[in-house]
């Protein structure tokens, strides 16, 4: 019979398979370098791109941010010019008024019974001095004055007797005339927009 040494025939296959072991070892190290490589390289990548577009939306938030800033000051602006025109009208409607106060006076004196001294008038009252022949003309004045419709009350300060130099006896009497309120431009604002 004959023998045959397989022995080194078996060596040859086992040192064939550490080859092909060590083979597939290195080359999937190798993939998974490569693989790692393209990784990290697209990750970089896409790093590079969220700065630039941080950077991108900084420059616009500091451009919106000065626009934002003027806008805020012209609307300050508009508020102070609004505030500007409403004393402007305010003191317009109180021109007027005192025009028409001047104009109506003499419509309402006790024709050849009476005449005015001084009149001061302000945004809340009107203050007259005059002189009257007796009380029943002053009294008379102030009715004319009640029924105007301008003032929400008509008060005798004072009433006293003045002697003229020919000896006739007067009554210098002063009026105050109290005009009513007016509320406020931003009160009225707030009321309408809790009527809406």
């Amino acid at each position: 019979m004959i023998r045959v040494n397989l022995l080194p025939f078996r060596l040859e296959r086992k040192k064939e398979n550490i080859r092909r072991q060590v083979s597939i070892f290195f080359l999937v190290i190798i993939f998974s370098l490569l693989l790692l490589t393209w990784y990290t390289l697209g990750l970089g990548k896409k790093i590079e791109q969220t700065r630039l577009d941080i950077e991108a939306v900084n420059r616009q938030i500091a451009l919106y941010k000065g626009k934002a800033d003027r806008v805020a000051q012209i609307k300050k602006d508009l508020k102070i010019l609004k505030n500007k025109l409403e004393i402007v009208d305010s003191l317009k409607n109180k021109r007027n008024e005192h025009f028409d106060l001047i104009a109506e006076l003499p419509g309402r004196l006790v024709p050849e019974k009476m005449w005015i001294e001084a009149l001061k008038a302000d945004s809340a009252k009107v203050e007259i001095k005059g002189v009257a022949f007796d009380n029943p003309t002053i009294a008379e004045f102030m009715k004319n004055l009640e029924a105007l419709g301008w003032f929400t009350q008509v008060d005798l300060k004072q009433s006293v007797v003045r002697k003229l130099s020919d000896g006739h006896m007067l009554k210098a009497f002063e009026l105050s005339c109290m005009k009513p309120v007016a509320p406020e431009p931003e009160e009225t604002d707030k009321k309408k927009k809790k009527g809406k």
